[in-house]
């Protein structure tokens, strides 16, 4: 997916957030925001891929203010929170887990989410439908794959991931799964040590993109992990940063959890806007 007209500001709006979230006085913030301008205006084109070109101008800002991890204490929030309300989903079938693992994709700070939300969001969730709906070609497919790629997206909706995966290993035993995460921080996306930190390593085998741009730029990610990547049967992506990095691959195999939470990916996959989705983009 290339740039709409908002991402731009998007970016910037995030960089804002980055710099008041790290820096206390004044000057220090009005110096921040014209460097990340001065970056933004270097990094963007029409061709840009949103979340690579965005997560380049959050590590060129990372640099600048001399922190490498700003949003650590709201990640540990949103684990903290989504922890404790997935114990209370600890009878959902797989279904219900798969519609849990998009739920949670609503914990995302770039869209100014409060994770103290998230019990109450994510009940509303499951009393409606899914506006795009491939998950029975998605069980159909697992059925008969012998490995699940699974690419998390943020903090906090990965326990939910975990639930589904569990569910997952419950119907289709035979199913080899690989999960993989950030190879450090970016904003709020889950890190491989977020990941252990949150038990996948019992369930399946942990690695990293070889990247810590958002999303799975596959120009950006390790040769290990390409290996991983066009080895296996069936791919799930979370979040719309998966969506703006592997929509354009046109790859069958690749099945999209997200909710679409901003104008551009909603006029991109032609869907109103807070839809949530499973969906394969080839079955359309």
């Amino acid at each position: 997916m290339r740039i709409h007209h908002e991402c731009i500001a998007c970016a910037v709006n995030q960089c804002q957030k980055i710099i008041e979230m790290s820096l206390t006085d004044e000057a220090s913030r009005r110096r921040a925001m014209l460097f990340s301008l001065k970056s933004a205006s270097e990094l963007f084109s029409e061709d840009s891929i949103p979340a690579v070109v965005g997560g380049l101008l959050f590590l060129d800002l990372y640099g600048f203010i001399g922190n490498d991890d700003p949003f650590e204490n709201y990640k540990r929030v949103s684990n903290e929170v989504a922890k404790r309300l997935v114990g209370h989903f600890s009878g959902a079938d797989m279904r219900i887990a798969l519609k849990l693992a998009i739920a949670g994709n609503v914990v995302d700070f770039s869209t100014g989410y409060n994770p103290e939300k998230l019990e109450g969001d994510i009940k509303q969730v499951l009393e409606g439908d899914l506006y795009i709906d491939h998950s029975d070609e998605l069980f159909e497919r697992l059925k008969h794959a012998k490995n699940l790629l699974y690419l998390v997206d943020n903090c906090g909706e990965i326990y939910f991931d975990r639930l589904f995966i569990e569910r997952l290993l419950e119907e289709f035993p035979h199913l080899g799964v690989t999960v993989a995460g950030k190879e450090g921080p970016i904003i709020n996306d889950a890190t491989v040590d977020d990941l252990v930190n949150a038990g996948f390593e019992e369930l399946a085998e942990v690695i990293s993109t070889g990247s810590r741009l958002p999303g799975t730029p596959i120009e950006h990610v390790s040769d290990e992990f390409l290996k991983v990547f066009h080895s296996v049967d069936v791919i799930i992506a979370k979040g719309q940063a998966n969506f703006e990095t592997l929509s354009e691959l046109n790859d069958s195999r690749i099945f999209f959890l997200l909710k679409a939470k901003c104008p551009a990916i909603a006029r991109e996959i032609g869907v109103p806007m807070g839809s949530l989705l499973c969906l394969n983009p080839c079955l359309r």
